[in-house]
């Protein structure tokens, strides 16, 4: 098992408060979302994204609240350690109004991908996955070679995060291919939304890289 526990972290630059800021509040709804104890079903129905009703217009709030509720603590731990990871080093470079943006837009635009293959679907999504997508296709193209830190079991090694991430979202391609034949209830996992975030996220990245050469904060 690989697990990603860090990377080359940039000193200095913009503090990311807003990076920092969507862990707690994330955390924040799922510990209420579980308070909730049989009501939490329902919870998750009126605010997760149901591509079925987003076709027809309705509820399209949810687009925005779902990307804040999550399956389950694995699903928020993992959503968090790489918003945690990988959001930082973006904000101290571009500031933390543009990296709210490229979350939030990254988020929605990961919505309407999934919703491109899943349109009649009457599941609910949830997760920051499609947003935290974003993150990563910008990381990649800004910080190609920083080291991401892995852990295999209790092995710990370094990575570049082209290859990391590359990887990453090879295996997201993969899995979205051979998942177009499947209903969305057999697929449970949403992976148009993460190759949509972080397409979004690479076109970002691109117009993002200028900022690397005038920030202080990269050597």
């Amino acid at each position: 098992m690989l697990l990603p526990i860090g990377d080359d972290n940039i000193k200095g630059g913009y503090f990311p408060l807003v990076s920092y800021g969507f862990i707690v509040i994330n955390v924040a709804v799922f510990i209420y979302q579980v308070s909730l104890g049989e009501q939490m079903g329902t919870f998750v129905r009126d605010f997760g994204s149901i591509p079925a009703e987003i076709t027809r217009g309705q509820n399209l709030h949810t687009l925005f609240t779902s990307m804040f509720l999550h399956g389950g603590w694995g699903h928020l731990l993992g959503n968090m350690l790489f918003l945690w990871i990988f959001g930082d080093n973006i904000e101290a470079i571009v500031g933390s109004r543009r990296f709210l943006f490229l979350y939030i837009f990254g988020g929605l635009l990961a919505h309407a991908l999934h919703i491109f293959f899943y349109p009649d679907s009457g599941i609910p999504t949830v997760g920051a996955s499609g947003a935290i997508s974003a993150i990563m296709g910008a990381y990649i193209v800004m910080f190609p070679t920083s080291r991401v830190k892995l852990l295999f079991f209790i092995i710990p090694f370094k990575v570049p995060a082209f290859l990391f991430l590359g990887l990453w979202i090879y295996m997201q391609i993969n899995s979205g291919l051979s998942a177009l034949d499947m209903t969305e209830a057999n697929v449970g996992v949403a992976y148009w939304a993460h190759i949509g975030g972080f397409l979004y996220g690479l076109i970002q990245g691109i117009i993002f890289r200028p900022h690397l050469k005038k920030s202080a904060a990269y050597p």
